[in-house]
């Protein structure tokens, strides 16, 4: 796991960071990478999830669980992220005030089991 430079500004929420390290942590192929306003782990290139603040301040996750995945209409807390007018269906934002752990671990499961049916890039 890449872990944030000493000195480096972080443009994203680092308590929620080390939430997703410490429950991805050990898995083979994770690495981190600063996008769309905040941290994304990865695993072998392919998005699993992102931690970052909105604009407004509220601290969230993004999940990447994959369009039309019917255990999206099981998972509680979430929304279809929209940037800007565009929807991207597959992603969807937690508030972390509602995202407690069995939530949190729900989420998590959905978005790392996409990520490993997707090929390495």
């Amino acid at each position: 796991m890449i872990a944030p430079g000493e000195g480096e500004a972080l443009a994203y929420d680092e308590l929620l960071a080390m939430r997703v390290r410490d429950a991805l942590g050990g898995i083979e192929g994770l690495s981190e990478k600063r996008m769309m306003g905040g941290v994304c782990f990865m695993l072998d290139g392919n998005m699993i999830c992102g931690a970052d603040r909105a604009k407004a301040g509220a601290r969230r996750f993004m999940f990447r669980i994959g369009k039309d995945n019917p255990v999206a209409a099981k998972l509680r807390g979430g929304e279809v992220v929209a940037m800007g007018d565009r929807k991207m269906p597959g992603f969807y934002f937690v508030d972390e005030a509602r995202c407690a752990d069995k939530e949190f671990k729900a989420w998590l499961a959905a978005a790392l089991a996409f990520a490993r049916s997707l090929p390495p890039e």
